[in-house]
This record gives C-alpha cells, sequence and structure tokens, in this order.
C-alpha cells in the first residue's frame, strides 16, 4: 500500500471530525422548533454514505457526509457553510426551502479503469432543496455541486459535478 492512500484517508477523516468539533463552538440561537439542531443521515448518489447537518441559526448550516464515491471511484468527504435564503412552500406538515452554500471536498481516488491513485482536493459550491418535515425530526433533500479540483496525477486541475439526495434524523 502506498503512503498516498492512507494519509489521504487520515486528511479525509481529520478535515471530518474537524468540521463536527468546531460545529458547536459556532453555534448562535439555532432552530426554535424542538427538532433539533443536529441531524445525521444518509446520503445516496456521489457520494453514496453517512451525511450530517448542524444548523447554526434559523438559516445558515453547516453540513457534511463522508461516503463511496462511484463515478469518482474513491473515498469522498466534503463540508459546506449552507444558507438557506428562500423559503419556496410553508404547510403545517413541512417547509420547502432552497439553499445554496459553498464548501471543500477531499477525494481520494482509487484509480480503476486505466487510472492512477490520486488525491482530489476541491472547491464545492452546492445548491438544493429541503423538504423539512415540521411534526417529525425529519428532513428530505436533495442536492447538485459543482466541485473545483486540485489533482495530485495528470491534469492539475479539473471539474467534476456531486449530485446527491438523502434523510437525516434530528436530535
Amino acid at each position: 500500500m502506498s503512503p498516498l492512500p492512507l494519509a489521504s484517508k487520515i486528511l479525509c477523516l481529520g478535515s471530518l471530525s474537524l468540521l463536527l468539533s468546531l460545529a458547536p463552538l459556532t453555534a448562535s440561537t439555532a432552530r426554535a422548533d424542538s427538532k433539533g439542531v443536529f441531524g445525521a443521515g444518509l446520503i445516496v448518489g456521489e457520494p453514496t454514505g453517512l451525511s450530517v447537518k448542524y444548523y447554526l441559526g434559523g438559516d445558515t448550516a453547516i453540513d457534511g457526509a463522508v461516503g463511496g464515491a462511484f463515478l469518482g471511484k474513491g473515498l469522498q468527504v466534503h463540508g459546506d457553510f449552507l444558507w438557506h435564503p428562500w423559503l419556496l412552500e410553508s404547510k403545517p406538515a413541512f417547509e420547502l426551502p432552497a439553499y445554496v452554500g459553498l464548501g471543500a471536498r477531499v477525494l481520494d481516488r482509487n484509480g480503476g479503469g486505466g487510472d492512477q491513485d490520486h488525491l482530489r482536493i476541491g472547491a464545492r459550491f452546492v445548491g438544493g432543496l429541503l423538504f423539512d418535515f415540521t411534526e417529525v425530526p425529519l428532513d428530505v433533500f436533495i442536492e447538485v455541486a459543482g466541485v473545483l479540483d486540485y489533482r495530485t496525477k495528470g491534469s492539475p486541475f479539473g471539474v467534476d459535478i456531486n449530485l446527491g439526495a438523502g434523510v437525516r434524523y434530528y436530535f
């Protein structure tokens, strides 16, 4: 096993740990309902794995995910700062906010298909829709993100796209 994949996995896990450990330090008045401010669940797409979200205020949050990138052929970790500026629908049972955000992604690419193992580090520009249940501590989301990458092998810069959908339970 080469040192690059091990080092990148340590970097990925360290980045997610840092994101989660700093979240409570920056929290202000968070969501007023009894739903809770921290959600954890699953994301399917690019990546497929675990998803977390922490509300900093009524319309801001940080989120992150770690999982397998099947199209990217590797392990992906990302974290984003999100802003929910538009409420598209509000009913007694749910709200439908749209969100935008900026974040970072690390992809430890396993190669395959003639590709060499390498690391991709990039900026994520994300947008999505959130189906936020008001009577149960769940949300369902769909998002798309453009990623501008620095790559350690081949062309030094590139563009990727992430598309994911998921569900989170709030504590």
